[in-house]
């Protein structure tokens, strides 16, 4: 069973990229985020076309996650449970659901904009609720896992120089005090490091030539419970879906189960 999570900035601006990826990647379950539509314009009859349903939470603008799969969606969640908010709105970055033998969510984890910042504090508060809401499927006998944008670096190594983003978000030891309080709660990165890369960063920015010099971060995780990561027989990050005109400005990760 392939698993991936990939944000892709926009499903309307990566729909063809995105078609093409399911079909030559063997994808059967992606979790996907930042799809920036309306759960009415969600590209549902093309992925069906290619055997895929999905599952939205999605409102327009900026956020919005989905699950598609082509080995079921049951019992699909739609939200956090005990979401914070931000400015009175509960915004759409979470859903999950049952597919086929594993339970899966897709989050996107707010950015935290600048430690100063009242979105900083709403993204501790988002994290709480996130290690809150998983922690029962967390330590289950279920092959279970938490895949998407997280918006952090778990350590410097995940960033390609720490120096840059020194008093910055995502690097910050209280972002990864929360990274650390999610894995307590019986997760693991099931990613290693190194892959085929001493850096297997999974974003890199647009602006001053961010990919073709790497300079990236690794902020897409896959975070499984002991089932799945015992079940985990294979990973990568797609650095070739970055390449190109028109690509999202994050990579797909894979992961492959024995399920």
């Amino acid at each position: 069973m392939r698993i991936a999570t990939w944000n892709v900035n926009s499903i309307t601006a990566r729909l063809p990229r995105l078609l093409a990826w399911l079909e030559s990647s063997g994808t059967d379950v992606l979790c996907l985020q930042e799809a920036k539509v309306a759960e009415a314009q969600f590209p549902f009859d093309q992925l069906r076309e290619l055997g895929y349903e999905a599952a939205v939470n999605a409102t327009g603008r900026w956020n919005g996650v989905a699950l598609v799969s082509r080995v079921g969606l049951e019992d699909v969640v739609k939200g956090l449970p005990g979401d914070p908010g931000y400015e009175d709105a509960v915004e759409p970055r979470a859903i999950s659901a049952t597919c086929g033998p594993v339970r899966l969510w897709s989050v996107y984890v707010p950015n935290g904009r600048e430690v100063d910042h009242p979105h900083y504090a709403y993204k501790l508060q988002w994290f709480e609720a996130l290690r809150a809401a998983v922690t029962g499927d967390a330590g289950g006998s279920r092959p279970f896992a938490v895949l998407g944008d997280y918006n952090v670096a778990p350590t410097d190594d995940d960033v390609f120089d720490a120096a840059v983003f020194e008093g910055s978000t995502h690097v910050t030891p209280a972002e990864r005090a929360a990274l650390a309080a999610l894995r307590e709660t019986g997760l693991s990165d099931v990613v290693p490091r190194p892959l085929k890369y001493d850096h297997p960063f999974t974003y890199w920015d647009y602006r001053q030539l961010g990919f073709p010099k790497n300079r990236g971060m690794r902020i897409d995780l896959v975070y499984g419970n002991a089932p799945f990561a015992k079940a985990v027989k294979d990973s990568y990050v797609d650095r070739e879906e970055r390449k190109g005109k028109g690509a999202s400005d994050h990579a797909p990760v894979v992961v492959d189960l024995d399920v």
